[in-house]
């Protein structure tokens, strides 16, 4: 299984990084449902999110999610209002480093820390989607998607990082996975 998992992050290395900023495919719940789902970049850094979470246990499960929702709600609504951002895509992809370093480390960071560690990126992360509702049908609908697929991953990297610790009974493979990840965000970053 641990191979596995190695096998599967370490050929995700060899894939170009998907351009989903670009979406615009309507406008309603799917749509915005649909971006962090299919943006390779933006499912990357929120698996790691729920990973993370995960390694601190206790609270952390549930406080550090919703922390990256929160502030992804507010990132979103800046872009929505075109307040700028500077570095947007920089700042998604250093995300994806910074958390898959996070899980590499495997250190017990504060629960706040770890709240405002991950609601920095997740300004990043909601501008992005932000930035594209103006010109969509329905940007209430694809704003309620965003939030609903980031929410979704997030319990994904939570069962991913559970199911890690019970079938090896240890943090490593969870380690692994972390110097995988970030190892694509600095593949990520060398694209700018």
């Amino acid at each position: 299984m641990a191979r596995l998992c190695l096998l599967t992050l370490l050929t995700l290395l060899f894939i170009a990084p998907a351009s989903t900023h670009e979406i615009h495919s309507g406008g309603g719940f799917m749509s915005g449902f649909n971006h962090p789902v299919l943006g390779f970049d933006h499912l990357l850094a929120m698996l790691s999110v729920g990973m993370l979470s995960t390694q601190l246990g206790g609270r952390a499960i549930w406080t550090v999610p919703l922390a990256f929702v929160t502030f992804m709600l507010v990132g979103g609504l800046l872009g929505l209002y075109a307040i700028a951002v500077p570095f947007v895509e920089i700042g998604i992809a250093l995300s994806v480093l910074l958390l898959g370093l996070a899980i590499a480390f495997d250190r017990q960071l504060p629960l706040l820390f770890a709240m405002a560690f991950v609601g920095v990126f997740a300004i990043f992360h909601g501008h992005a989607h932000g930035t594209e509702m103006p010109a969509l049908a329905s940007p209430m609908l694809y704003a309620l998607g965003f939030l609903c697929g980031t929410a979704v991953i997030h319990l994904g990297g939570v069962m991913i990082g559970l199911g890690m610790q019970r079938i090896t009974g240890q943090r490593k493979l969870m380690r692994i996975s972390g110097a995988a990840i970030a190892a694509m965000g600095g593949y990520l970053l060398a694209g700018f």
